[in-house]
Formats: C-alpha cells, sequence, structure tokens
C-alpha cells in the first residue's frame, strides 16, 4: 500500500524488487503458487486476460482499484496440467479466475512492469504436505523451461497474535527450526522434516492454519537437489516477528 504503513515492508520489498537482477535473466513466465487459492484438486488459471481478485477487507478504497494487467498464458496453464496429472495428481483450469493479492502484492513489486505472463496455481483442499511437495518435484521441468516458480506464503502465519509481542517468541523459534530445515540438512532430510513440521518448535502458534506454509513446500518439491540461500530475513518486522524467504537455484 502506498501510505505511511508502507515503510514497515521496506526490507521485503527491497528483497522482492531484488529478485529479478539476482535470477540473471528475464523468465518467460511466472508461475505463482498462493497461500490465497485452495480448491478441492490443484487447479491452474487460464484465462489469457486475468481479472483482479480482491480478496480482503477494511482497507482503503484505493487498494481495491490496484490493476496489475500482465497477461495470461492459457498454454502454460496446459502444459503445468499435464505435468500435475501425469505424477497422478489430479488438476483441472480455471478460465475465470485472476490474480489474488497473494499473486499481484509481490508481482507488483518484482516486475512492476507487467511485463511476465502469469499462471496461478492454487493449493488443494485438505493442506497436506507431501501432496504439495509431490506437486513441486511434478512441475520442476518448469525451470529448465525458463518458468519462474514463485510460492507466496509467510513463515510466519497467526493473524490473532501478529500484531501483539506474543507472536514474537514463536515467530522466532519456527523461524529458527525453518532455516535449519532448509540450509542445515540434505534435500532428502528436509522433505521428510518439512512434512512433519507440525512437529518443529512453536509450530502451530506460527502457523494455526498451515495455508501460508505449503506454498514453500512447492517450491522445495521443484528445488530437487539445489541448496536454500534464505534471500530475506527480518527479526523485527512489524516490532518484533522474525520472518524469511528462500530461494533455490543456481542464480
Amino acid at each position: 500500500m502506498d501510505d505511511t504503513a508502507r515503510a514497515s515492508y521496506a526490507k521485503l520489498e527491497a528483497s522482492l524488487a531484488a529478485m529479478p537482477a539476482e535470477i540473471g535473466a528475464t523468465p518467460a513466465a511466472v508461475l505463482m503458487i498462493s497461500a490465497h487459492w485452495e480448491e478441492a484438486e490443484f487447479t491452474l488459471t487460464s484465462n489469457p486476460k486475468p481479472p483482479m481478485v480482491y480478496d480482503y477487507y477494511g482497507f482503503p478504497d484505493f487498494t481495491y482499484q490496484i490493476h496489475y494487467d500482465a497477461p495470461g498464458d492459457p498454454a502454460l496453464a496446459a502444459r503445468v496440467r499435464i505435468l500435475i496429472e501425469s505424477a497422478g495428481l489430479p488438476a483441472r483450469l480455471d478460465g475465470e479466475r485472476g490474480f489474488d493479492h497473494g499473486a499481484f502484492t509481490p508481482l507488483n513489486v518484482i516486475y512492476p512492469r507487467a511485463d511476465v505472463p502469469v499462471v496461478q496455481l492454487s493449493l488443494k483442499a485438505g493442506l497436506d504436505p507431501e501432496a504439495h511437495l509431490a506437486l513441486g518435484r511434478a512441475i520442476a521441468p518448469l525451470r529448465d523451461e525458463g518458468v519462474l516458480i514463485i510460492g507466496s506464503g509467510l513463515s510466519y502465519h497467526n493473524l490473532r497474535q501478529f500484531f501483539s509481542p506474543r507472536a514474537w517468541g514463536p515467530s522466532r523459534e519456527f523461524d529458527g527450526w525453518l532455516s535449519g530445515v532448509l540450509m542445515g540438512g540434505s534435500p532428502q532430510d528436509r522433505s521428510k522434516l518439512l512434512t512433519a513440521w507440525e512437529a518443529a518448535p512453536a509450530a502451530r502458534a506460527a502457523h494455526p492454519r498451515e495455508e501460508h506454509l505449503l506454498p514453500l513446500m512447492v517450491a522445495v518439491g521443484a528445488a530437487g537437489d539445489d541448496e536454500a540461500q534464505r534471500s530475506y530475513h527480518e527479526e523485527n518486522f512489524l516490532g518484533g516477528l522474525t520472518v524469511s524467504s528462500y530461494r533455490f537455484g543456481r542464480a
């Protein structure tokens, strides 16, 4: 939001804005997995001109006028569907669905000219970690086809405590565990540990519901044997939250 609240997100904004240079090449398209879309089966936007989905309430009027006019990519959506179904997972296309704020908010910063095609991919109802790791493995070939896969969620997402000091300890504990899992072990170990994420320190205090964690699992599945790099980290976000983002790849 372009108002006084924006300053609180300066470090996160800077990390998103740095992504194109870190990647080193303009992708053919972006496949965005957003925490804000769940369906009975994995679902892809196939609209060539995706509309906006203002999936929030009580914000200033101008936030309901935001447009992110990146084109869709129906051919890519069909290709991703084939990859998912070939892995034995159900998938379908949605020709009406548009970009929710889990997609258009970061993309507005990463590619502000909206000149890279975007397909959004839903989570699957039930929120099973292994299913989303398997989804990532299924779509991994896209990385060699010039498609940038982005998991849009949050490493801490307990909205009841979000602006309370009671969130600071749990966010720090869970973030420490997550960092150790992603950067401190083998790819096989990290997948096993992520599958059992509820056993992590402060797991349910950090994620009463896991939809904001699962986009990371898709990225981990797609990463294969690539090492993780922490591309963003704060220990005083919004007053005291510990939060992180990670990147997988050779860039």
